[in-house]
């Protein structure tokens, strides 16, 4: 059985909209609060999957930068990615850029994004990922409007 993790943005928690709606609808979903800087972060996001695999990761904006650097270091064990607006575009994902990564990863970014550079985006996971299915969706970075329309019973499948 998948395991659903669900990783909020750098200024967001898990109690945040997105992680309300998967709460509601997906109640086995790993949702957990990240704080602290990246290392941090990524030290309770391992300890939390430590015993999981079969991973269907979600993260959005620097949880998306972090659901990939997981992805990244831990192939085997993640089957699917679904990245929002993801901060790969930061030097902490350089390491990873040419790695051609061969999980499906599904990445959502708004066109209006002022936050995260959609094209810049783009073309990093174009190199880093070599199962992409890219969204360009007209919406904001925090994808107010798309968000509860995206088809997550597919994406989100076991």
């Amino acid at each position: 059985m998948a395991t659903r993790v669900f990783i909020h943005g750098l200024e967001s928690s898990a109690r945040g909209n997105k992680g309300a709606f998967f709460r509601e609808r997906f109640p086995d979903m790993i949702i957990e609060d990240y704080s602290g800087g990246l290392e941090a972060r990524m030290e309770k996001l391992e300890a939390d999957l430590e015993d999981k695999d079969d991973l269907i990761m979600v993260g959005s904006s620097y949880g998306g930068l972090m659901a990939a650097l997981f992805a990244c270091r831990h192939p085997e064990r993640v089957r699917r990615l679904i990245l929002l607006a993801p901060a790969i575009n930061l030097p902490e994902f350089a390491p990873y850029r040419r790695l051609r990564l061969p999980v499906p990863t599904f990445l959502y970014h708004g066109t209006g994004d002022d936050v995260v550079p959609p094209g810049e985006v783009r073309a990093i996971a174009a190199e880093a990922f070599a199962d992409l299915h890219y969204f360009a969706v007209d919406d904001d970075h925090s994808l107010h409007g798309t968000f509860t329309l995206m088809p997550w019973d597919d994406l989100l499948r076991p």
